[in-house]
């Protein structure tokens, strides 16, 4: 499972009632979103399909030590474009987030080798759909999802306690109760992010550095949510070989 929601700090943002603002501020945000999935899918086809690239990430005994980093290099970059946001410059965060995509994209070639392309590829639209409708929904509800979205996130953190605990267990039946539950929990945060990054985008004046930056940090939000629930529903409803 990605590392979701990143905990970044909007400084200096005065929420004011600009809808022009705000949709262009989404539009940049779900542009990010799509071009960071754009890479993270090119770089998983190429690498799944290119054996002599696998044995690079594979050892004898399961990962190599690239293959390790690379498994884990993609919290490692989350963190610092968490963290360091008011201290990277807009082209440098853009790389990094180019980079982290890149990186998750070649962490999750591997699920090409375990599920059969056309569950993948089924799962995927679900997904988008899914991602869809409920983004929409965060979008136009006028109720506030605040309250929901701590729950969503509370949810969160028990999934990542159960799946660390599973990892001693290797139980299936937990295995599977994870997964329906991580499919809830990304469901609602993708409404409750959405949500949350409309206000932002009206407290910001569209096209300044500030703007172009909380941009990039809300693909990289959007993308997770994504990315997450899509992980989710192929365990759920993915077809092994």
């Amino acid at each position: 499972m990605e590392n979701n929601n990143p905990d970044y700090v909007y400084d200096n943002v005065i929420q004011i009632d600009d809808a022009a603002s705000s949709r262009k501020f989404l539009a940049n945000v779900f542009l990010w979103m799509f071009i960071a999935l754009g890479i993270s899918a090119f770089c998983a086809f190429y690498f799944a399909t290119n054996p002599s690239l696998l044995q690079l990430l594979i050892g004898a005994n399961g990962f190599s030590g690239l293959g390790w980093i690379i498994m884990l290099s993609p919290l490692a970059f989350v963190m610092l474009m968490s963290y360091g946001l008011n201290r990277l410059s807009y082209p440098a965060l853009a790389l990094i987030f180019a980079v982290y995509a890149a990186l998750t994209g070649v962490s999750l070639s591997f699920i090409l080798l375990i599920y059969t392309t056309s569950s993948v590829l089924s799962v995927f639209i679900s997904s988008s759909l899914l991602f869809g409708v409920m983004a929409v929904a965060g979008y136009t509800t006028q109720q506030d999802l605040t309250k929901f979205g701590s729950l969503m996130f509370m949810g969160l953190i028990g999934i990542v306690i159960a799946t660390l605990v599973n990892m001693f267990m290797h139980s299936s039946g937990l295995d599977m109760a994870i997964a329906y539950i991580g499919v809830a929990v990304f469901t609602g945060l993708t409404a409750y992010d959405t949500q949350k990054l409309k206000r932002i985008g009206a407290g910001l004046e569209y096209g300044d550095a500030t703007s172009k930056k909380y941009a990039i940090m809300g693909g990289l939000t959007l993308y997770l949510d994504f990315i997450n629930l899509f992980l989710m529903l192929l365990r759920v409803f993915g077809r092994r070989r």
